[in-house]
């Protein structure tokens, strides 16, 4: 009877081995032989293939070992796209049809559930994207060869209402589903926002449950919380420094007058270009009262002549600096910019003041600092 016991124990503690998952999917008019991708994203390498295996009778099975939830995507050879399953201990399930892979049914787990249930109300709102754009299409072809900007402008309003409908979407899932791997997914995604929504940010993640807080996500939302706050409105200028158009290095305590804008931008960048005159005119008017300007410049590699020509062109008088990384500038990353043109107004002790002003606002806002 013991010996039992201790082989039905044994039994249940493999079953339940925590580290492993088993994903099971099931396709018909599928030849056998065919191969099965099961992939991820990788930050450095792209999409990375983690196992391949065979469908055999209609079926195919990932076995494996993960200590945590996360994203992977599973492709099937010779057939467009595929479909998103959060990879996790326990058993996932998948119900695929050959012709709409990327709608194929993932149940059997906590998260592969709350994916299934997420997704379906996304679909409502693609569909009526869908519906929106067979509607209006010929309209809108029609709008565009003729240049009517007015009725471009009621469609563009009209689609933006579907943005508004999905942001609804995702934030009423994360309020309801704290446990919900997901919901980390969906804060983290918040920070792509222009002017990202901290304090909502830090609510929405301070109510997750301990574990989701735990995983890759969690980690990242917690470092881009502590970030954001370090270049808040209030806070001391984060310091840096950066090579001039002449190879020399400057920092932004060097830059600093009685009013300071730091102030992100790139020769490619459009907007940017189309608003120097005004910075300039700015400049001019204010810099003998104490206005400094330091440009961080987020041009390509290679991009130092055109970097230098923006600047002469422009008539650009002020400091500037540039690490050639493009998106990847260390300075822009250490200030959270996720868009240029972007400015930050510093006052007299490099306390930021305000971020992202620009027109009469702008210009009010420097009068008021250099009149204290």
């Amino acid at each position: 009877m013991k010996k039992i016991i201790l082989v039905v124990l044994a039994g249940i503690l493999f079953s339940c081995n925590s580290n492993s998952y088993k994903v099971s999917g099931e396709i018909k008019g599928i030849s056998d032989g065919t191969k099965v991708f099961l992939e991820k994203r990788d930050s450095l390498k792209g999409i990375v293939t983690i196992d391949t295996v065979k469908i055999k009778n209609g079926v195919f099975n990932f076995e494996g070992e993960t200590n945590e939830p996360e994203i992977h995507n599973i492709r099937i050879d010779n057939l467009k796209g595929g479909f998103v399953i959060v990879l996790e201990n326990g058993n996932i399930k998948a119900e695929i049809n050959k012709d709409s892979i990327s709608k194929a049914k993932i149940t059997g787990t906590y998260n592969n559930d709350e994916l299934q249930k997420f997704n379906n109300q996304i679909s409502k709102i693609q569909t009526k994207i869908m519906d929106f754009q067979n509607k209006n299409r010929a309209l809108i072809v029609e709008a565009q060869q003729k240049n009517d900007t007015a009725s471009l402008k009621k469609f563009q309003k009209e689609f933006s209402k579907f943005g508004d409908e999905f942001k609804i979407v995702n934030e009423s899932y994360v309020e309801k589903s704290p446990k919900s791997f997901l919901s980390a997914l969906l804060i983290e995604g918040m920070f792509a926002e222009v002017e990202p929504k901290i304090q909502k940010i830090q609510k929405y993640y301070d109510a997750l449950a301990d574990d989701i807080k735990q995983t890759k996500p969690g980690k990242r939302i917690k470092q881009k919380l502590s970030k954001f706050k370090s270049v808040e409105i209030g806070q001391k200028a984060p310091d840096f420094s950066g090579p001039t158009p002449d190879g020399k290095t400057i920092s932004l305590k060097q830059s600093l007058g009685k009013v300071t804008i730091v102030d992100f931008w790139a020769s490619w960048c459009e907007p940017c270009r189309k608003e120097n005159p005004n910075v300039v005119a700015l400049y001019n008017e204010f810099h003998s009262k104490g206005l400094n300007i330091i440009g961080v410049s987020l041009d390509r590699e290679g991009g130092s002549a055109q970097w230098k020509e923006a600047i002469a062109k422009d008539k650009l008088a002020w400091n500037h600096i540039s690490n050639l990384k493009f998106w990847e500038d260390p300075i822009a990353k250490q200030y959270n910019v996720q868009s240029i043109p972007s400015t930050f107004i510093l006052d007299k002790n490099g306390i930021i003041v305000a971020k992202n002003i620009s027109g009469a606002e702008l210009k009010a806002k420097i009068s008021e600092l250099l009149a204290k």
